[in-house]
């Protein structure tokens, strides 16, 4: 018995007016809430339902698909086309946007990453699914032009978590609320109401292999981090890496701390590794509700504006005054006031290094 508990359907009632395009947004995020499920019980079956390993096919990204990567966007596909509240449909796994009949104008626009981390699949690690909600054009059906909004434009956004439990991570612009799956009746409940990231933090995760790729800010940042107690910063940190965004941003929005994956030189022909679309906006938005902050390291990534539906970007966010401390490093490196990277003095292998 949940007698008092506040379920996913309560909770966006409450939190939404009674417009008519509120209550449509609440109806499209109880069909997120569906298809969530729906993938939540492949991922938990496992080995045992046939869904691990990869097939013989790329995605647009040029990656290779897993089982479960392509039956994840089945599920949010067929939601949402059944739902009949989007008028398009735009994926990480799909090369252009899905127009949607509708039997009424419909207001918005889905984007989502069906399954975040699906290298993990395989060894049974935490996964996710990301999504964001944007306005759609009135009157008329949209074109690919109508997706590329700014993160600052989202109507909702959020992710979720396929752990030890499943979880429900949302905001619709009026902070950021955890839910988790009550299997036994089926429901989201709300369990983490309006989640505050720590300002301070001791903890930072980034894949360190791909250190000399780096640029000068992000180096002098880890380093200081590395180096706790003895340096600048007078505190040890821990570093933690999964390899997946979303059990990466949630445990910074539990517990505090910095995810980064910085721009890089490993391969000049992309600005960042993650999408902006379908990662770097909807996390961006559920950071900042949360009173952090998410950043390229020169920009809000909520102020960019797209020119690709598959554009990649820089992301760095988690607590604000870690964040804010890169931001300023990046600056310092650009402005040239950091001078410990234009001498060669100071570079590595010299008589300071």
């Amino acid at each position: 018995m949940h007698l008092g508990r506040t379920t996913l359907s309560k909770f966006l009632i409450q939190e939404l007016d009674g417009r008519n395009e509120s209550r449509d947004l609440a109806a499209l995020l109880v069909d997120v809430a569906s298809a969530i499920k729906a993938i939540s019980a492949m991922t938990a079956k496992g080995a045992l339902a046939g869904v691990l390993g990869s097939l013989d096919t790329e995605n647009v990204q040029g990656e290779v698909q897993k089982k479960l990567d392509v039956l994840s966007n089945t599920a949010f596909v067929n939601t949402f086309q059944r739902g009949g509240l989007v008028a398009g449909i735009a994926s990480e796994e799909l090369d252009d946007p899905i127009a949607v009949a509708c039997s009424k104008p419909c207001q918005f626009l889905a984007v989502f990453d069906p399954l975040d981390g699906s290298s993990n699949i395989d060894v049974n690690v935490s996964v996710g699914s990301i999504f964001s909600i944007l306005p759609s054009p009135k009157g008329r059906e949209p074109v690919l032009q109508d997706y590329l909004q700014s993160g600052r434009q989202q109507l909702a956004a959020g992710y979720a978590l396929y752990g030890p439990s499943t979880m429900l991570v949302l905001t619709v612009g009026r902070g950021t609320h955890g839910f988790t799956l009550d299997r036994e009746v089926g429901n989201f409940i709300l369990t983490h109401p309006n989640i505050q990231i720590p300002i301070e933090t001791s903890e930072f995760a980034i894949n360190t292999s791909n250190e000399r790729f780096w640029e000068p800010p992000v180096q002098r940042y880890v380093a200081e981090c590395k180096a706790g107690k003895t340096d600048v910063r007078g505190r040890d940190f821990n570093m933690r890496w999964i390899a997946s965004m979303v059990a990466e941003v949630h445990r910074i929005l539990m517990r505090g701390g910095i995810f980064m994956y910085p721009k890089d030189t490993k391969d000049l022909t992309k600005p960042g590794r993650l999408r902006l679309m379908y990662e770097a906006n909807p996390m961006g938005m559920v950071v900042e509700q949360a009173g952090g902050v998410a950043t390229t390291g020169r920009k809000r990534i909520l102020d960019v504006l797209p020119d690709q539906l598959h554009q990649r970007i820089a992301v760095i966010l988690g607590s604000r005054d870690e964040v804010e401390r890169l931001e300023r490093y990046h600056q310092e490196y650009d402005t040239g006031v950091d001078q410990r990277y234009s001498s060669p003095l100071f570079k590595e292998r010299s008589l300071f290094q």
